[in-house]
């Protein structure tokens, strides 16, 4: 008799996705940075007023260990700690009157400040 099992390896979920409308506005201030050979780095650092603090920014730099992950014409750069912590969270863009600007929404966040910057 011979027994076989089946193992199932799904894919690894995203530290962050972007939302089109993120992506189009990252394109667009990368474009105004003239930043070929930039990437929106999003990461998560000690602070703020409920631990942790969400940090973004345009980086030339890639490290070996980093998760890089590509949105379009967009290439979207985490730290593995960071990565840890953003898991399924997606990064949307508003330009309402209220609101406006970049949001991330984290599942992992059990407690997030006022000012939705950061979260514990």
């Amino acid at each position: 008799m011979s027994m076989s099992s089946t193992v199932s390896i799904g894919k690894k979920q995203e530290p962050v996705v972007l939302t089109d409308k993120a992506a189009a506005k990252v394109k667009e201030l990368l474009a105004q940075e003239n930043g070929e050979e930039l990437a929106l780095r999003v990461a998560v650092k000690p602070g703020g007023c409920s631990g942790f603090s969400y940090e973004m920014f345009f980086d030339s730099e890639v490290a070996a260990d980093d998760v890089v992950r590509a949105f379009g014409d967009v290439k979207v750069v985490v730290d593995p700690q960071s990565a840890e912590m953003l898991i399924g969270s997606s990064l949307d863009y508003s330009d309402g009157l209220n609101d406006a600007g970049f949001h991330i929404s984290n599942p992992n966040a059990s407690k997030t400040c006022g000012c939705g910057s950061s979260f514990s």
